[in-house]
């Protein structure tokens, strides 16, 4: 599958799951108190490299966008699938949010302040992830924050699982780590998270600065 028509499928893919997508995952972070708590740390962080603005890429529906905005952070959303944009919009008329792709944003060098990508590297092919992690670094300024949520490999290699909306891939977070290091990231942080009951797999949280 070449990159256009991976990138095509996963947006059709979310498209079609919208509106159930955004109902299952609407009240999802209140029962989360690591993840809550990994994202407070990475709002405290990115407003240490001023006021400048902050992105969710990979927003789906808005839900963690609004909760980076009642962090007190200046955000938007960019996501692929034009149905969750609608979705974001409506929900949360008082933000901006964008269809895009996170390899290739309508950005300047140094823009951001801060990148969140909660759940959304999970459906790059492994050989193309180090180009957005090249993107991440453009439009980020120096000394900007980079957070990753992913589904974490628990002592295996990367590898593709059956996600329930597109192709998506488990990744050891040393890996994660690595690739972001090569791209010139310093690791600030990480966390693992079990998972809960009606979870099948490891969160993995990767905090990292733009050295």
């Amino acid at each position: 599958m070449t990159e256009s028509s991976h990138l095509a499928a996963t947006a059709d893919a979310y498209d079609a799951v919208a509106v159930r997508y955004a109902e299952f995952a609407r009240d999802e972070l209140a029962g989360l108190p690591l993840d809550r708590a990994v994202l407070a740390a990475f709002a405290e962080l990115a407003r240490t490299t001023g006021a400048g603005p902050v992105a969710e890429l990979g927003c789906g529906p808005g839900r963690v966008t609004a909760h980076l905005r009642d962090l007190g952070l200046d955000v938007f959303g960019v996501d692929l699938s034009p149905v969750m944009i609608d979705l974001a919009r409506q929900a949360h008329p008082d933000l901006r949010f964008e269809v895009g792709s996170m390899d290739s944003l309508d950005l300047a060098d140094g823009e951001l302040h801060g990148i969140v990508s909660w759940y959304s590297v999970i459906h790059i092919p492994p050989r193309e992830l180090p180009a957005y992690f090249t993107e991440f670094r453009r439009v980020l300024a120096p000394g900007g924050h980079l957070l990753l949520a992913f589904f974490e490999s628990e002592g295996g290699p990367v590898a593709a699982f059956d996600h329930a909306v597109a192709t998506a891939y488990r990744w050891p977070i040393d890996d994660l780590a690595g690739l972001a290091d090569e791209a010139g990231f310093v690791e600030v942080g990480r966390m693992l998270r079990e998972p809960r009951e009606q979870e099948r797999f490891r969160r993995g949280h990767l905090l990292v600065r733009l050295g």
